[in-house]
């Protein structure tokens, strides 16, 4: 369910109530683009039942879902288009369009090509835990996630999610780490990373499937490189990676979580549940190994 985990904290005095949440964002639910629309985007029910809830409530755990639409149209297939038209007004006219009126092709051509334009849609779990005042967005990228936020507050009154901060971050820790080839606590150090040096040459090198307890990660660290994603295990239970931006990529569970799930378990509660109940374990632990975490101003 959750591959990507951007990480944010809830005011300790935020709280919603269910039927609310879901009147609130039924503002807003999700509708195809148009013929000549680029983009669409809103929520859609977690269950995907058809004109089931927006939000889902699993053993207290909030479950939502955003999906966007957006047309794919090349740049090279609208330049094309706009050469036409800039070649027929100079077959006619004899005249060639200046930038102001080629622009204005450019847009002329867009809205001609959309309709026939391919769509590519994407969904992305959003995890509310009110008591534990987590927000985690299954999102691969910040921008991705911003737009999600902003429909959040824009529609849920209060809310006011602030990215998670740690009193180390999370390159000095993984430097730490790979210098002492351990990881804390419950951790483990996986089989891939990357080390990019901090000057202005941006030197980087990249280790996969490559044991990391090696001397030579350590001889990268002391002549000045930093990690920018290391992988990591979590008491055999999980795999990941971890970023210099406090993100964690390519979220794996073993086997072991899912043992006790049966044929017959709704797959859709059931892995809710598991996933919302390790994470609720997991991101504590990690806070601790970076340090904890850093106090509001």
């Amino acid at each position: 369910m959750f591959k990507n985990l951007l990480i944010y904290r809830l005011p300790e005095n935020w709280q919603a109530d269910l039927t609310d949440a879901e009147g609130a964002l039924a503002k807003n639910p999700f509708i195809p683009c148009s013929a000549t629309q680029e983009k669409s985007s809103g929520w859609v029910p977690p269950r995907g039942d058809a004109h089931g809830p927006l939000v889902e409530s699993i053993d207290g755990q909030w479950i939502l879902r955003f999906a966007t639409e957006t047309k794919i149209l090349p740049a090279s297939v609208v330049e094309s288009k706009v050469d036409e038209k800039v070649q027929r007004i100079e077959a006619e006219s004899g005249r060639k369009p200046g930038k102001k009126e080629r622009r204005d092709l450019k847009d002329e051509a867009r809205l001609e090509l959309l309709p026939m334009a391919f769509t590519k849609r994407q969904g992305t779990w959003v995890w509310i835990d009110q008591a534990g005042h987590w927000l985690v967005l299954d999102a691969g990228s910040q921008g991705r996630a911003d737009e999600i936020i902003t429909a959040l507050v824009e529609q849920l009154p209060g809310f006011a999610p602030r990215l998670l901060q740690t009193e180390q971050t999370p390159a000095a820790a993984m430097a730490d780490w790979l210098s002492e080839q351990a990881a804390p606590g419950a951790f483990s150090l996986a089989d891939e990373c990357e080390l990019k040096a901090a000057d202005e040459t941006r030197a980087a090198v990249r280790y996969a499937r490559h044991a990391l307890e090696i001397e030579e990660i350590r001889q990268h660290i002391q002549a000045g490189k930093r990690p920018t994603r290391l992988g990591m295990g979590w008491s055999d239970r999980a795999s990941f990676v971890l970023t210099e931006a406090l993100q964690v990529k390519k979220l794996a569970f073993s086997d072991a979580v899912f043992e006790g799930k049966s044929d017959g378990d709704d797959h859709f509660d059931a892995d809710v549940a598991l996933t919302t109940g390790e994470l609720r374990l997991l991101l504590p632990q990690l806070i601790e190994a970076l340090g904890g975490e850093m106090p509001l101003q």
